[in-house]
């Protein structure tokens, strides 16, 4: 039987424990021995949970134990965890997280810890919750060399756009809403400021390149602007706006990542991930297109894939791990923001000459659209294929419009 710990029995903790407690028979066969939990540390009090009698609050128990082999970190956060971690990966156990801030900020340094000491550190819940993601980019799509990875990379801003177009409410509105029904925190920070799509997709774009990208130096925008006109403009251009985490390969050897609401085209297969659903799009020089699609968080499809890992760890004991570390260049991959190609809308106030934001944009191109909202005019720029906009370019031309401009919001293009 395979002893393991759980460190931290919260909401993915206590899954973690149900999925091996209602699995036992199934586990037992894909490990050929089972999975007995032999501690969890918590500081709280769990009197009528069946696992009661494994509760510890003193870590010790867990990091001079021999006999537990495998620990499983779902307390979150990148402070005692990373303690924790390093603890358990010194004394020569294998680590299995969900915790996305910890393997976005530390990855590089605790993969080699792990290497090291000859044990293994896996981490495919940090990424799509139960989606299997994180395996498939290391070793399914290993003959490949990524181009794009973009996805909708967090349920609670999915939800609350969702909302925002279906229900044709207001962010706030949808938050309280979110925050009603579980899907969001009371301090919901970290998902509407796009925090946690950029650390996902630092993750992906780390695994994609064998380099480290720290999501530190991703640009990253939330979706609190977001407003029902945004919705309005997106149904008359057959598009949705989705929070988007997005990896590209440039030409050389820089990645163009960015977090941010955009407007993609309903044809995109992106749109179709509504609610609390994910949706990753890979493209691969030699697969084409695939797309990973599910629930990207909750407690028993996230348990899911930590189990899975702890699975993993199962059958390679006593064996060096392959594990493909992450080189770090000091973020020089990463192609300055206001370099990158961009597409957007603009919508404008209507007492704004027309001429002068034509000659603004008219050599990346400039198309009128349509009034969607009484009292302000929009246009497309950016889309002339010959010459391209970039970030910076935007900015500075938007500036010189000054208060005329009431919004601006990126067009996703695949590659």
């Amino acid at each position: 039987m395979i002893k393991i710990a759980i460190l931290g029995y919260g909401i993915v903790g206590s899954g973690v424990a149900e999925v091996i407690r209602m699995n036992q028979d199934a586990l037992k066969k894909q490990t050929k021995t089972g999975i007995d939990i032999k501690k969890i540390l918590d500081l709280r009090e769990f009197p009528e949970d069946p696992f009661a009698d494994r509760l510890t609050k003193n870590a010790d128990e867990i990091m001079d134990d021999p006999e537990i082999s495998v620990v499983v970190e779902t307390i979150g956060g990148a402070k005692i965890a990373f303690d924790l971690t390093k603890r358990a990966l010194a004394a020569g156990k294998h680590v299995v997280t969900s915790n996305k801030e910890l393997v976005a900020t530390h990855g590089p340094e605790l993969m080699d810890l792990a290497v090291s000491n000859q044990v293994s550190y896996l981490f495919e819940a940090s990424v799509g919750g139960g989606i299997p993601i994180i395996r498939p980019l290391h070793k399914c799509l290993a003959a490949n060399v990524i181009l794009e990875i973009s996805g909708i990379l967090n349920g609670t801003t999915n939800y609350i756009l969702t909302r925002m177009e279906h229900a044709g409410i207001d962010f706030e509105t949808a938050l309280k809403e979110a925050q009603a029904h579980g899907y969001a925190e009371q301090n919901p920070t970290a998902d509407v400021a796009g925090i946690d799509a950029c650390r996902k997709i630092a993750i992906l774009g780390s695994i994609a390149t064998g380099e480290y990208i720290d999501s530190r130096q991703i640009h990253t925008e939330g979706i609190t602007d977001v407003t029902t006109a945004d919705m309005a403009y997106a149904r008359a251009l057959h598009a949705k706006v989705k929070l988007l985490g997005s990896f590209k390969r440039q030409d050389g050897k820089q990645y163009n990542l960015i977090v941010a609401p955009m407007l993609v085209p309903s044809n995109q297969p992106l749109t179709a991930a509504d609610d609390v659903f994910n949706a990753i799009q890979v493209t691969g020089n030699a697969l084409g297109t695939a797309m990973f699609y599910g629930r990207g968080a909750g407690k028993l499809p996230t348990a899911s894939a930590v189990v899975a890992d702890v699975i993993e760890c199962a059958m390679h004991l006593g064996k060096q791990p392959h594990m493909a570390l992450w080189e770090d260049h000091g973020n020089q991959n990463i192609l300055a923001h206001d370099e990158a190609a961009v597409s957007a809308l603009i919508r404008l106030s209507p007492a704004i000459d027309q001429n002068s934001v034509e000659k603004l944009f008219s050599n990346v191109g400039i198309e009128w659209l349509e009034p969607v909202m009484p009292e302000e005019i929009a246009c497309i720029v950016g889309q002339n294929s010959d010459q391209a906009l970039t970030e910076g370019q935007l900015s500075q031309r938007l500036a010189q419009l000054g208060e005329s401009v009431i919004s601006r919001m990126r067009i996703y293009t695949k590659s």
